[in-house]
């Protein structure tokens, strides 16, 4: 081989070792590219400015970094490790992130369900304050229901007994040792009457009872067809039969001395109980009125 020749070769050599040194240098990096993917997302992220300032900064500082190593064509590892750092900057803002969107998530459950929880003590409030309302207003009703019902009965003039409220009506509605209503009695019932019709649920007995002149069965004979006389009155003015009983007690049992004319006439009467609205009477049909 000729000098020429020779000087030929050795430059064509060197020509070959600078194209592989720069090929080297500028080779491509996963790495590079994964850190760019990675810092992108964060910058993206919309909490990242106030969860992530410093991890964004510093991500993208070693991005920076990595990325002029590599146009300066510095060793591959330095550039992946540039970008190895920008990509760990890069997880703990995200992770950052996460954490603060995970809290602000929480805080808005935990508020929500705390309206929730307000909403419903307000409705339940509202409720209660409706329920008493509505309770006063019962009791208001009931209490005005009772005024009318006493001074209906006071109109009657009915008087408290053990059995229940009992209005007396006296032997002048009935001739004597008879058992027929005189045209007296009309006022009397026809106020009874429209008393029960208002108050359908309360039912009478009707108790017949006489002085102590003449035999026990008589007065007891006389006593009942009187106590039924009073109820034919009351069903012919609309008062059902099924709301009123019947009893003839006879001479059994005086409010008066049977001694004196005066008390023997307080004895001749027909006494009507009253049960309460449920239809009950406060004791025992059977026992005297008197």
């Amino acid at each position: 081989m000729n000098t020429g020749t020779f000087n030929t070769a050795l430059i064509a050599m060197a020509v070959t070792g600078l194209t592989l040194s720069a090929c080297e240098t500028t080779r491509h990096s996963d790495q590079l590219d994964a850190a760019h993917a990675q810092v992108q997302a964060l910058s993206q992220e919309p909490l990242a400015q106030q969860a992530a300032a410093d991890d964004l900064r510093a991500a993208q500082d070693r991005l920076q970094q990595a990325d002029a190593a590599q146009q300066h064509h510095r060793p591959p590892a330095e550039v992946d490790h540039l970008a190895y750092l920008a990509e760990r900057h890069a997880e703990a803002g995200e992770a950052r992130v996460h954490a603060m969107a995970a809290r602000q998530d929480l805080a808005r459950q935990q508020q929500e369900r705390t309206q929730i929880l307000l909403s419903a003590r307000e409705q339940q409030a509202q409720q209660n304050a409706a329920q008493a309302e509505a309770n006063a207003e019962q009791a208001a009703a009931a209490k005005e229901q009772l005024r009318q019902t006493q001074q209906e009965l006071a109109d009657l003039k009915a008087r408290p007994t053990a059995q229940g409220p009992t209005i007396t009506l006296s032997d002048v509605l009935f001739d004597t040792a008879a058992a027929t209503l005189k045209p007296g009695a009309d006022l009397a019932l026809d106020r009874l009457a429209g008393y029960l019709k208002a108050h359908p649920q309360t039912r009478v007995l009707i108790e017949g009872n006489t002085d102590s002149r003449g035999s026990e069965e008589y007065n007891e004979a006389l006593s009942q067809r009187r106590a039924d006389a009073v109820a034919a009155a009351l069903r012919e003015r609309g008062v059902p039969g099924s709301a009123m009983q019947t009893i003839g007690r006879g001479k059994a049992y005086p409010v008066a001395t049977n001694d004196t004319a005066a008390g023997r006439q307080q004895n001749r009467r027909v006494e009507i109980v009253l049960s309460d609205s449920n239809g009950r009477f406060a004791q025992a049909e059977t026992p005297p009125a008197g």
